[in-house]
This record gives structure tokens, C-alpha cells and sequence, in this order.
């Protein structure tokens, strides 16, 4: 049996599923594209190749096997997308939760039953059908549970949009005992620059008490504040605007000192050794173009 454990982002990680990117099928159509990003590639004629997806997702398992942990990977569905295995499930404490996601997606849940087979069944959970909710939206904090969502009366036009306000009210009765704090987060359809897919898009705790964040990614001025006042200024690396499109906030932490970062986000691994982490750079640039980067492509099951 798999003991799960999460209680933050940044514990020592020792077991994760994380996703794959063989045979990952043609690129979408047009009409096929579930965010801006990708709609953006798909237009340029730069959607990214399956081989350089495998590259890369093959530089990130090499670092998590270099820190011992034991690594899960989707079953394979023929020409399918099983990167972001964020997007499917996630664990708070002891408890894997399943996403009600879009539903031609339903099929990835399935290639990782193997893996929910091996958790205690009273400790996996699906929530009632009403209910929006995904991993990206969901960050935990010890005692906090951080989550994403969109408030605008549109909510049901935006494809963009991922975590309802079902999706906060259900966490918060299944946690009781936490402090849940959502976030209302600016969505876009049609400029990526300005979208934030999730809440791991706009803002992701590092180490103790440090965190990345994208100021702009908030509709509400006083959800940045109360990360700032939670966190201390100091102690937030800010992002501009171009940095949030190429996704600097979705690292991935192995534990509370080693971040696994992109090689091209300079100014942020910068900030990271000057703040004594051990920075793991390796390529994902063209995963990234799909609206998704290290945080997205893992759902971690023990941590600590």
C-alpha cells in the first residue's frame, strides 16, 4: 500500500506520478486547443514535436531518480496527451482526490488506476459532478490549503477556467481543520500573457517561507496582498509579465532546498542560489508552449 503524505510543496518528495509525453498523438486542431498558449503554437505552426517533449520529460525523471524518488508513470494511451498529470488528481494529507476534469480527459485518470489501486480505497475521494476542480489550483502550505478559482459570471464560456466556486466549497468540507484561502484568478481565452490556467501560473511557495508570484494574475488586488503579508515581500520573488507566459512560477521543489527549474529562467535561478537552493536546470521550453511546465507534469503522493 502507498501511505500518501502532502502537506506542502516543498517537503522532501519521495514518490510521484509523473507524466508522460510518448506517443502524445498529432498536433491539436484549432478547434481542438484547451488554452491560449497552445492555440498560439498551433496557429505559428511551433507546436512542439513528441521527441522534444520526450527529451525533455526524460531530463526531469533523470534529477528526481538522482534524489531517490520513486517515480510512477501513466499507462500508455495510443496518440494522446499524458503530460500534465497535475491536471488529474492530487493529494492533500493523507487523501487522493480525483478532478472532475474535462471530460474527454477522463481517460488519463484510467492509465494511473494501477497506481490509486496501491492507496487505501477509503482514502481516495471523487467529488460530485457539479464540482470544478483541478491540481494546478491546488497548493498546499502546512497548515494552509491554497486554491484558484474564477468568479466571473462567465465562468462556463471560459475553457480557461478550471476550479469553481463548488470546487473551494468542497475542499473546505473536506478539510475543516485547514485554512482554506481561494484565489479569484484572471482568465483569458485568447492572450496567453494574460491567463492564468491555474493558480501554480501566477504563484508557488519555495523552500520555508519564500515564494514565486505574478502580481497581475490576481483580479483582486487584496489576494496578492495577503500573500505578500503572509509571506513578507522580501521573501517573494516577483515576475514580470513575460515571465509568467513562459511559466517561471511552475518549478517543481524535490525538497525544501532543491528546486528543479527551467535553463532559461535566468533572473529566477539566479534569485534561487543567491537564497542557498540547489537549482536543477534542464530543459522544458518546448513543453511550455502547451501552457504547462514542471509543477503541471507531476502529482506528487509522499512527501516529508
Amino acid at each position: 500500500m502507498l501511505e500518501l503524505k502532502v502537506n506542502n510543496e516543498t517537503s522532501k518528495l519521495q514518490a510521484v506520478v509523473l507524466g508522460s509525453a510518448n506517443n502524445n498523438g498529432p498536433t491539436p486542431s484549432v478547434e481542438e486547443a484547451y488554452d491560449p498558449k497552445s492555440l498560439e503554437h498551433i496557429l505559428a505552426g511551433t507546436y512542439p514535436v513528441e521527441q522534444d517533449m520526450i527529451e525533455e520529460m526524460d531530463a526531469f525523471y533523470t534529477v528526481l531518480k538522482k534524489y531517490n524518488v520513486t517515480v510512477f508513470r501513466p499507462e500508455l494511451i495510443e496518440n494522446y496527451n499524458q503530460i500534465f498529470s497535475r491536471d488529474i488528481g492530487f493529494v492533500i494529507d493523507d487523501v487522493f482526490v480525483k478532478a472532475n476534469i474535462l471530460p474527454e480527459r477522463e481517460r488519463e485518470l484510467d492509465a494511473i488506476q494501477y497506481v490509486i489501486d496501491k492507496i487505501d480505497p477509503k482514502k481516495v475521494v471523487r467529488p460530485p459532478e457539479e464540482v470544478h476542480i483541478e491540481g494546478g489550483d491546488v497548493m498546499l502550505w502546512n497548515d494552509y490549503i491554497f486554491i484558484g478559482t474564477y468568479k466571473g459570471s462567465d465562468y462556463k464560456d471560459y475553457m480557461t477556467a478550471r476550479t469553481n466556486k463548488e470546487g473551494v466549497q468542497f475542499i473546505k468540507e473536506l478539510f475543516p481543520n485547514k485554512i482554506v484561502k481561494e484565489f479569484d484568478l484572471v482568465k483569458s481565452k485568447l492572450e496567453a500573457r494574460d491567463n492564468a490556467l491555474h493558480l501554480d501560473c501566477c504563484f508557488q511557495p519555495v523552500g520555508k517561507d519564500k515564494g514565486i508570484i505574478y502580481k497581475s494574475g490576481f483580479r483582486e488586488e487584496a489576494d496578492y496582498l495577503y500573500l505578500v503579508n503572509l509571506f513578507g515581500k522580501e521573501n517573494l520573488f516577483h515576475i514580470t509579465r513575460d515571465e509568467m507566459y513562459t511559466m517561471n512560477s511552475n518549478v517543481f521543489s524535490i525538497d525544501s532546498n532543491v528546486v528543479v527549474s527551467e535553463r532559461n529562467f535566468t533572473r529566477l535561478n539566479n534569485w534561487l542560489r543567491s537564497n542557498d537552493f540547489i537549482v536543477e536546470e534542464i530543459p522544458y521550453a518546448e513543453i511550455s508552449k502547451q501552457e504547462g511546465l514542471l509543477r503541471c507534469s507531476t502529482l506528487p503522493l509522499i512527501r516529508g
